[in-house]
């Protein structure tokens, strides 16, 4: 069968899931209906803000479905009405048995790891924090469980020393087109054979779960090395902080966006400051010496340490540990 002559419904939300829709919609491809998050209030008059793919859909004219629940019986039948052959999901929710079999060529995800590695919400976090060297993207058939269903497709990329979780994103979200319309063409032509899982599972495999606030806090008594993998992985969001303490004072909070390990044979005691109150501020950990280069204080900007040292007197009477 002609992949262009396929009924597809595309599925996201996010940023992440615009390149690939755009691309289908440019090659030709017969997007029947798209569907993503209903509008939300955001900002401080709590105005509604439509999904990066409404936007997207919205441009290239395409049919819009923006269910509240998706096992409501008006979604389900207006999946129906669209006939799908094939669902694509891309940064979306967990969909219901109904929708995601409901296509006589099944539905398949992209996820942003090589799976099995790094099942769950934040792959890409998880890969730099853990200090991967590659990565990739996945696509696979959606099933009964979460990021488990046959693999149809993978590929591969460097994770350069340097790279953080934003510039990391950009690249896998700029890939993603090319192993999706891949990905259509080949089970339109039938020449994927899935391949499970359960076939390919070793042992020591790596989850990436959803990340929180407290997750996100940096431990000065760890290494250099994971210290800086740490602050790569969640930078610039949701950002790696910790608590900054002066004797005296309530504790304030930093995010810390970039920096770079000095090793040291003989550092000072996890969490304290080293700074020429100009261009440095050193941070003590268990092996050397976290050189901050951008950070941001409760409150303020993202700066430059040097910017920052320009307003931030006896830098040295605070530290990053509580006593």
């Amino acid at each position: 069968m002609n992949a262009k002559d396929l009924r597809i419904v595309f599925m996201g939300t996010p940023e992440f899931a615009v390149p690939s829709l755009r691309r289908l919609a440019a090659e030709g491809y017969n997007v029947a209906g798209v569907v993503t998050a209903p509008d939300k209030p955001a900002g401080r008059g709590r105005q509604l803000h439509k999904s990066e793919v409404k936007i997207a859909a919205e441009e290239l004219g395409l049919p819009i479905l923006q269910p509240e629940k998706l096992k409501a019986p008006e979604f389900v039948d207006a999946m129906r009405a669209l006939r799908p052959d094939l669902g694509i999901v891309i940064a979306f929710r967990m969909l219901p048995e109904v929708i995601w079999a409901m296509p006589r060529l099944g539905t398949f995800n992209l996820h942003a790891s090589l799976l099995p590695q790094y099942r769950g919400a934040a792959p890409i976090n998880w890969a730099i924090i853990n200090g991967e060297t590659e990565t990739g993207i996945t696509t696979f058939l959606l099933n009964h469980e979460i990021d488990k269903g046959a693999i149809l497709g993978q590929k591969r990329v460097p994770i350069a020393p340097e790279e953080n979780v934003g510039t990391l994103y950009d690249r896998l979200m700029n890939l993603g087109p090319e192993l999706v319309t891949d990905t259509v063409e080949r089970l339109a032509a039938g020449a994927l054979r899935p391949l499970e899982q359960a076939q390919i599972e070793t042992a020591g495999l790596k989850p990436a779960p959803k990340i929180f606030k407290e997750d996100c806090r940096i431990d000065w008594n760890w290494n250099g090395e994971r210290i800086i993998n740490f602050i790569r992985g969640l930078s610039p969001y949701p950002a790696a902080w910790s608590p900054l303490y002066r004797q005296g004072a309530e504790a304030t909070t930093a995010k810390i966006f970039q920096a770079r390990f000095e090793p040291a044979s003989a550092a000072a005691r996890p969490g304290a400051i080293r700074s020429d109150a100009h261009d440095e501020l050193a941070v003590a950990c268990a092996d050397g010496w976290i050189q901050v280069i951008e950070i941001q204080l409760a409150g303020k900007r993202r700066l430059s340490v040097h910017d920052l040292l320009l307003g931030f007197r006896e830098i040295e009477a605070f530290r990053f540990r509580d006593r």
